[in-house]
């Protein structure tokens, strides 16, 4: 299923629906962030994805994570709540949703880096690569807030 993302464009359809999901700002022990070139959209980004039926929210991070990307993480906080009503989804069997996306900091535990069919590239990204990369605007917010490594969550 593809997507197509708004950022506070009034061209956007209307959302439909807020939908609980996860994003896994995943570093290792060098600080490199672990990356997925969507194949949803093409662009970069973290790991993650919608909460489903009878898992904890943690247990959604760790199932996205490894679903995505071949790695085991175990989550160790939060980055933030990211709600932004100005970003707006569009997905191909017409779903149309507002943002709301649990940002969680995990370690990588186990795994080998392998490519699904939601990903066609995952990498261990160096920050100073960052700039470079093609992401969405909400994409590079949550990566600024993680990289701050403050002592509570962003709720925005």
């Amino acid at each position: 299923m593809s997507r197509k993302d708004y950022f506070d464009d009034p061209a956007a359809p209307s959302a439909m629906r807020i939908v609980p999901a996860v994003t896994a700002f995943v570093q290792d022990n060098r600080g490199f962030l672990l990356l997925e070139r969507r194949s949803d959209n093409g662009r970069w980004g973290m790991p993650g994805g919608a909460q489903e039926i009878g898992e904890n929210i943690s247990q959604t991070v760790v199932r996205e994570v490894m679903e995505e990307t071949g790695i085991t993480v175990e989550v160790t906080g939060m980055v933030g709540i990211f709600t932004d009503p100005g970003h707006i989804i569009e997905f191909s069997d017409g779903e149309v949703r507002q943002e709301f996306s649990l940002c969680f900091r995990a370690r990588p535990a186990a795994g080998e880096i392998s490519v699904s069919s939601e990903s066609f590239e995952v990498r261990w990204i160096d920050p100073v690569e960052l700039d470079s990369l093609d992401m969405s605007p909400t994409t590079r917010r949550r990566i600024a807030e993680g990289l701050k490594d403050l002592p509570h969550p962003v709720i925005s």
